[in-house]
């Protein structure tokens, strides 16, 4: 399969995909972290939204919500969810808004869906400009040197008569600036096994660099990877979420 084509033949599977997602509190901690960093503004945008789950939870919390994806399946699924909401086709390493925006959001590692580094400086730019006075980008993000092929997360779900075995992994070959993100869905019923595989390639970079990059346009704040706790990055965990401060 070319590159994305698992996210569009089975956009309809995303969600159950991402079930074991904690989406509410994913949301209610970047609220908090934009109350404590923010400019006290209500306007939100989402980078790769998605079916738009984020973008549903921060509507109910207040904002004026609205999302960005390379997926017109998806964003079809978003606006039936959040039809209050404007989604847009763009590509997030060069958006374009009609507002300033005072919170952009990037959840789930979707920022390394810039497939490399001059297309995450390119995004980075792009959210500099997008962003109010004493607005705020937050993501999360992996360091690519903290990466274990070995590793991997897997969860199943039930639809209908279905079963779905859903596993993800990281995996980086040790140098460059390309890692991937390695898919795999099993759609099981009492007829057939079927199961598709895919290999999403996305930049591959460590926070060092990724803070070098951010420091000449954001105040950078890095904290541990955990939405139910505020907690400063320890320095040596190899995922973490970023709070940066448009200067």
């Amino acid at each position: 399969m070319p590159a994305n084509a698992l996210y569009t033949d089975l956009s309809g599977y995303y969600d159950l995909m991402c079930a074991d997602i904690d989406y509410p509190a994913q949301s209610n901690a970047i609220c908090r972290l934009h109350q404590i960093f923010g400019n006290g503004g209500t306007t939100h945008l989402d980078l790769a939204c998605g079916t738009g789950p984020h973008v549903r939870h921060f509507i109910d919390l207040g904002y004026t919500s609205s999302g960005l994806d390379i997926n017109q399946p998806m964003l079809d699924i978003a606006a039936v969810r959040c039809p209050e909401a404007q989604f847009t086709l763009q590509d997030m390493s060069s958006f374009e808004v009609s507002e300033p925006q005072d919170l952009i959001t990037c959840f789930l590692y979707s920022i390394h869906y810039n497939g490399g580094i001059e297309k995450l400086t390119a995004c980075i730019s792009s959210v500099h400009r997008a962003l109010a006075s004493g607005g705020i980008f937050c993501f999360n993000a992996v360091d690519k040197d903290k990466i274990n092929n070995d590793l991997f997360v897997k969860h199943t779900a039930k639809q209908a008569s279905d079963v779905f075995t859903f596993r993800s992994g990281w995996h980086y070959s040790g140098q460059g600036e390309k890692q991937s993100l390695r898919l795999s869905i099993e759609k099981a019923n009492a007829d057939a096994t079927q199961v598709w595989n895919d290999e999403h390639p996305m930049v591959a970079v460590n926070f060092a660099e990724l803070i070098a990059l951010l420091t000449p346009n954001f105040e950078v704040h890095v904290f541990e990877h955990n939405y139910d706790t505020i907690k400063p990055w320890d320095t040596t965990a190899g995922n973490a979420i970023f709070v940066c401060v448009k200067k």
